[in-house]
């Protein structure tokens, strides 16, 4: 009980008979235990009940649910009080086809290997006359070749393969005009349906040139605007130029050489009205001259496999920019 510094009258003190009944007693011993938790319960202000109150919610907060509290389940085949297994999360799903290196998902372009093998040994095929439009043409030819017997259609489809490859592992569809697999052709009229049908997004044709002694380096032919028959570039025109310039340019940097430096006034873009396969396509659409097999200095070029990696690393760079925007 606190302590009270007001003075008080003492009271007279009445004399307490010397025994009492057990009633008397126990009526007392009750009497003084209520008086005592009275005197209890005014010790306590507000604020020390407050804090007590605030003890005993933080204390009901810290301690977890029942819930929480619980054992879990045995895993299956496993004792009560055995360590839960972790349960296997999904794995992540892979990256869309649009990401992870995958740039030209979604495109697809054709590559149309320059020539035959085979077409020597079929000059009656070869020979006949097919429309390109404007005219009417030779099938296809059999192509150039070094001084030394390397053919125009052996090193097309070898590039054409390194160039599949680059494209495919960047995602693209890649469709070849044909893969060694036919005697001859297929004709110029052909190949330029074979992408039209394919609805490509770009069509490169590989070749090589013929040219005289001393003529050297790449170009890339374009088609004119032609209108005449089954043949109309109008729509092509714009984007096959804006193809060949990318390829100019991304040729260079990875072949290390330059333009041709016999046409084109060294932009190494040339345009042709007179080529079947870009007069009757309906997709953009270019001729890639690799190099001048009649040079020997470019042919020494052509026929290094390291350097065909190289030309199909132009292309493929050239394409990418191209399909990209």
């Amino acid at each position: 009980m606190p302590y009270d510094h007001r003075k008080t009258t003492p009271r007279t003190a009445t004399p307490t008979p010397a025994r009492r009944s057990a009633l008397t007693r126990a009526l007392a011993l009750a009497g003084c235990c209520a008086v005592l938790a009275g005197c209890g319960a005014s010790q306590a202000s507000p604020e020390s009940g407050k804090a007590q109150e605030t003890r005993q919610e933080s204390a009901t907060q810290s301690r977890p649910p029942a819930a929480a509290q619980s054992r879990p389940p045995a895993a299956s085949g496993g004792q009560p009080g055995d360590s839960p297994r972790a349960t296997p999360q999904p794995s992540r799903s892979p990256l869309p086809a649009t990401q992870g290196g995958r740039p030209l998902a979604g495109r697809t372009v054709v590559i149309d290997p320059g020539h035959n093998s085979g077409n020597f040994r079929h000059s009656r095929e070869i020979n006949q006359k097919v429309n390109i439009g404007t005219t009417r043409k030779e099938c296809d030819t059999t192509g150039t070749s070094t001084d030394a017997g390397y053919t125009e259609a052996s090193f097309t489809l070898d590039v054409s393969h390194r160039l599949r490859d680059l494209l495919t592992a960047r995602g693209a569809k890649v469709v070849l005009t044909h893969d060694a697999d036919r005697a001859w052709g297929p004709c110029i009229d052909e190949r330029a349906r074979i992408g039209n049908a394919a609805r490509a997004d770009a069509v490169v044709s590989v070749h090589a040139d013929g040219s005289a002694v001393g003529h050297r380096g790449f170009h890339v032919i374009l088609p004119a605007r032609v209108s005449g028959g089954s043949a109309d570039t109008a729509k092509i025109v714009g984007p096959s130029r804006d193809l060949g310039e990318d390829i100019v340019d991304r040729f260079a940097r990875a072949t290390g050489t330059s333009p041709a430096n016999y046409l084109g006034s060294g932009t190494g873009l040339d345009v042709r009205d007179d080529l079947g396969g870009l007069n009757l396509s309906t997709v953009p659409k270019v001729f890639v001259e690799c190099g001048n097999m009649r040079d020997p200095k470019d042919a020494q070029l052509l026929t290094s496999a390291t350097w065909r990696q190289k030309a199909a690393q132009g292309l493929a760079d050239g394409i990418a920019t191209y399909l990209k925007g």
